[in-house]
């Protein structure tokens, strides 16, 4: 009765699409659109026959008819080089529908059960092949899954993979038999059809074989055939899924029931949709470690980033220069990281520090009190420096205790640890960065070869590419402190007759917790130290050694010419890293 080549559309809204009809909280008729007149978000969708005629065309196949098609396609990728039937069989599944050939032309018709043609056992004809008229069998229950899971993309929303899942009421099977489409819908018609699926696949359970005479031709592949509602065993609808013609055509039909083509009624969802962050500059710390467990890279230095809002995931892309990029590693977690509001006066290193606490304000993240003997196994340690790569020391505390929002109290420290303690400036300052030294901070791939060589880095969200301005840019080079010596520790100057013999005990990065030894592995590749003699802060003289003691006799003295106080340091040599952070003692004499 109506024109459609005169039918015009008019129920645009000037809302935008997909927050509206899913921001609810700003527009209370959002729950009508489902079943609305409004156009947003609707017109770049296709009609189903719109659709398979563009893929037969692609194929080459001209000779086709979808006339009889009714869908409504929301979205359909097909991302593989495949056949037209590989390209169809989805919407096929989707949908309901078969393709069947009539006379040279490829017809796509729907299974809604209508247009049945009614037989009259009479017009049946007699075949060799069938055991009577009319054969029917039934497949067993147990071939049938009875649970069915769709996975999907979700229509008007952020577009998400989900999965739908649904069971037949009586079946108490565990089994699951799973499909996935690459196709946009709603969660209301992914339920829609995995409950066909299962219905039909009940049904179809029974199946009948007939024979038709050649005057019958008329009746073919996708015909709904209506058996004579006689009381007899196999009355009903059937759907034609084969037809073998010679002398009589010879036709498989499996029941059909058309109730089960309608859609069940399932009220649409509304999508939860994410709300937009715009990208900010996240907050990067490199950071270039000792070794913390010993199955590190040790020169690989550590990255701890964060942000607020958080983008979901951090791409870190390094260069020897500010140009060609490469990714180097994605971070999918923020580091917990702050500042401290107290400073923290220097102490001694494997005992308790039982001062005045530290007080840290969190950026993200949150901490926790350990038992003693956790912290004695590696718990809650963590990171404090001046934002510097190579300034950091590290430490352990037992007790975080919340003092304000995102703020805690620090105390009942281990200080210095990993060999940090010879770094340790006097007092961390206020303002000084902290970070929880976790799973989440990463190292970074860095050749070996590129140790102490400058690198550009752009660190920012991982949806975007590194130009985009909210990515940051930082240089480091990095000295690969993980092969860093360890400062001797228990240095000693004692006075003897011929002049002042120095004594140390040494240290190591490797492998030093294991109480079963004598003494602690070397961890380099000789034992070499570099002993110096200091006079104002001027090196005077310069020795290396193989043993843990030295002696500065009376005649060097008297070739340096010191009369007065000197400070003598010695450092651990390591053939790779170079002489390690010194220990010193003072000689007033």
């Amino acid at each position: 009765m109506i024109d459609m080549t005169r039918a015009f559309v008019w129920a645009w809204d000037t809302r935008p699409y997909p927050y509206f009809p899913n921001n609810r909280g700003l527009w209370s008729d959002g729950q009508n659109y489902a079943r609305g007149h409004w156009l947003n978000g609707r017109t770049s969708s296709q009609p189903l026959s719109s659709v398979v005629a563009q893929i037969c065309r692609r194929a080459g196949l001209e000779d086709f008819d979808t006339s009889r098609l009714y869908g409504y396609v929301r979205g359909y990728g097909i991302d593989q080089v495949s056949d037209a039937r590989a390209a169809l069989q989805p919407l096929m599944l989707r949908y309901g529908f078969d393709a069947v050939e009539r006379g040279g032309q490829l017809r796509f018709v729907m299974r809604d059960g209508r247009d049945a043609v009614r037989l009259d056992p009479a017009e049946l004809a007699v075949s060799g092949d069938l055991d009577g008229s009319l054969e029917q069998s039934r497949e067993a229950q147990a071939e049938i899954a009875g649970r069915v899971r769709l996975r999907f993309v979700q229509a008007d929303g952020n577009f998400d993979a989900i999965a739908e899942e649904t069971v037949l009421a009586d079946d108490a099977t565990h089994s699951v038999s799973a499909s996935e489409f690459n196709m946009a819908l709603t969660r209301a018609e992914g339920r829609q059809v995995i409950e066909r699926w299962l219905t039909e696949a009940r049904i179809s359970r029974e199946t009948v074989r007939l024979a038709l005479p050649p005057s019958m031709l008329a009746v073919g592949a996708g015909d709904v055939i209506e058996l004579p509602a006689d009381g007899a065993e196999g009355d009903g609808l059937y759907r034609i899924d084969r037809v073998e013609q010679g002398e009589l055509q010879l036709i498989e039909a499996v029941r059909i029931e058309p109730e089960v083509y309608g859609p069940a009624p399932f009220d649409d969802e509304l999508v939860a949709l994410k709300p937009f962050a715009a990208p900010v500059p996240v907050t990067a710390l490199l950071m270039d470690l000792p070794l913390l467990r010993g199955d590190e890279l040790p020169h690989a230095p550590y990255l701890a980033t964060t942000a607020q809002p958080w983008p979901g995931s951090v791409a870190v892309y390094q260069s020897g220069s500010d140009t060609n990029y490469q990714l180097n590693k994605i971070l999918p977690i923020r580091a917990t990281m702050g500042v401290t509001e107290t400073e923290m006066t220097a102490a001694r290193t494997a005992v308790l520090d039982r001062g005045a606490g530290l007080q840290v304000r969190l950026t993200s993240g949150a901490l926790e009190s350990v038992e003693q003997a956790s912290l004695l196994g590696g718990a809650n340690l963590a990171a404090i420096g001046d934002g510097s790569s190579d300034k950091w020391e590290v430490f352990q505390f037992c007790t975080a205790d919340l003092v304000a929002p995102n703020t805690y109290w620090l105390t009942k420290r281990l200080r210095g640890q990993a060999g940090t303690d010879a770094l340790s400036p006097p007092s961390w300052p206020v303002g000084s960065q902290f970070v929880l030294l976790n799973s989440v901070p990463a190292q970074l791939a860095l050749s070996p070869n590129l140790r102490r060589i400058l690198q550009h880095y752009r660190i920012g969200p991982a949806q975007r590419s590194y130009d985009d301005p909210s990515y940051i840019h930082l240089t480091g080079a990095f000295d690969g402190n993980g092969l860093r010596p360890f400062s001797p520790c228990h240095l000693k100057a004692l006075s003897v007759q011929d002049g002042i013999n120095v004594s140390w005990i040494r240290r190591t990065r490797i492998n030093g917790d294991d109480w079963a030894g004598f003494e602690v592995p070397l961890g380099e590749e000789s034992e070499q130290y570099l002993v110096r003699v200091l006079r104002d802060g001027q090196v005077i003289r310069e020795v290396r050694t193989t043993s843990a003691t030295w002696q500065y006799d009376q005649n060097m003295r008297a070739q340096d010419g010191i009369s007065g106080p000197f400070t003598v340091s010695v450092a651990q040599i390591s053939t790779s890293y170079g002489p390690g952070p010194a220990a010193h003692v003072m000689i007033k004499a």
